[in-house]
This record gives C-alpha cells, structure tokens and sequence, in this order.
C-alpha cells in the first residue's frame, strides 16, 4: 500500500495523467496515488522545483514522488531516481529537483529497459518511463535495480536568493490560485539577514516594512505563508491581476 504522489504540467484536459495512472496501478494495484497538482505552468521547471519543495516533507518515508515538467522529454537529458530524506523521486534530470541539493540525495539513472514499457514513446516517459519506475519503487524495488549512481545533476541556477552588500536579492517563482506572488525567499533567510530590523521590503512600487502575520489585515500584504517563503497577496482579491506583477519580477529587501 505505497504511496506515490503525482506532479505535473498536463492540465486535466487531455488523459495523461489518468494514463500513467492506469500504468501505475497494473504494476502495484494496491498503491494509493496522490494528485498533488497537474497545473504547473507548462514548461516551468523553477516552479515545479519550489512546489515538490513545498509537499514532500508532510508525507512519511517511503513515499515515491513523481514529477513530470519536461520539455526535452526524448532528447539527451536522463530519466532519474532521486533517493532523499527515505522519499524516492521520480523524473527528469532538468532541474526539478534543485530545492533536493541540501538533502544529501543518492541518485540514480533509470536505463534498465525492463522496467520500462516498451516501446518508449520519445514524447511520453511520464507514462513509459517514470510511472512503471515508480510503482516498482512503490513495490519495494532498490534504486539501484535502475541503473547507475550518478553525481552531477542538472541544478537550476537562479533559484536561490542573493546577498549583495545591505539588500537580499530575490524573486516571484509562481502565484497559486488566489493571484498570491510566492517568491524564493524563505522567511527564516530574511530573519538571518535583516534580524529584528528595520529593513525595508520592496516588490515593484510597493514597499514594506513589516512582514504581516494574515490576508485579512486589509490592503496589500506581505507575509511569511504556510510554505515558509514570502509571500504577497490582496484581501479578496487577486495580487497578481491588481498589481501587474509577473514571474520573475524582483523582490528586495534591504537594510538602512
């Protein structure tokens, strides 16, 4: 009765992800498979990173978590198994795995081609590569049964806040349903930095000067949310839309 999490950037429109779900459960049919989101923005790998950073930990050891936000998918890049913390997880080496680094993970290729369907769709490993490995995890198989120990995964480069002199430098990495501007900057980095303050927290036009603690504080706000990272949002109503603000766009935070 393992469990394995799903993530991805399909939608629900098309069957995919029902799909690899259907080869899932042929390999261990008393898995119990968890949607954890199939709204990735298409295509965005800092995103998947921060989200698979944000759910694992709340699931025991033993959990199998696949991901899968591959654009290259048939190309050069390798299918792995990340092993980290007693979780498994299951996708492409293209950086989703970034937010991993800090948990001293032991990684694996997936090349045995007996744990693969056959043939291997180029355009579908979700379904031919990463689902039959995770049911096999989910089953008890050793990532070792995969293929080789490899040491040099892709990491993504700019996902981590900077310090330059008196100002933290960081960004928007996604918005979730409400139109909330979530950034890579964890609440705990800003207390090393700026301490008990004053500091100064400025997201395009709009400055800060204290984190606050809820939503329903009226106005703007600034916060720490239930992933640990800053956060702004709108009361009753959608930040993203009201202020024009993107993926990408700056955040600092500054000391006087």
């Amino acid at each position: 009765m393992g469990i394995i999490t799903l993530l991805t950037d399909f939608g629900v429109k098309d069957p995919y992800v029902g799909v690899m779900k259907g080869v899932i459960l042929g390999i261990d049919p008393g898995a119990r498979v968890i949607d954890m989101t199939h709204e990735v923005e298409p295509q965005d790998m800092r995103e998947a990173a921060f989200l698979i950073d944000d759910y694992w930990r709340h699931f025991p050891p033993g959990t199998v978590h696949v991901a899968v936000v591959d654009p290259t998918v048939g190309s050069a890049r390798r299918p792995l198994i990340v092993s980290a913390k007693g979780h498994h997880f299951v996708g492409p080496d293209n950086g989703v795995f970034t937010l991993l680094a800090d948990n001293v993970p032991d990684i694996h290729v997936i090349e045995n081609r007996n744990f693969m369907l056959f043939p291997v769709s180029s355009t579908f490993h979700g379904r031919d590569v990463f689902s039959p490995a995770a049911a096999r995890l989910s089953r008890g198989y050793s990532p070792q049964a995969f293929g080789r120990r490899i040491t040099d995964p892709v990491l993504l480069s700019d996902i981590h806040p900077v310090i330059e002199g008196r100002t933290l430098k960081g960004s928007v990495v996604r918005f979730d349903r409400f139109g909330n501007a979530i950034t890579n900057i964890k609440g705990h980095a800003l207390r090393y930095f700026a301490g008990e303050g004053p500091f100064e927290i400025r997201m395009g036009k709009h400055v800060f000067a204290a984190i606050g603690k809820t939503y329903c504080e009226g106005g703007l706000a600034c916060l720490e949310g239930s992933s640990g990272y800053l956060e702004f949002g709108v009361f009753k109503g959608d930040f993203r839309r009201e202020t024009g603000t993107g993926k990408g766009d700056p955040v600092t935070v500054t000391l006087p």
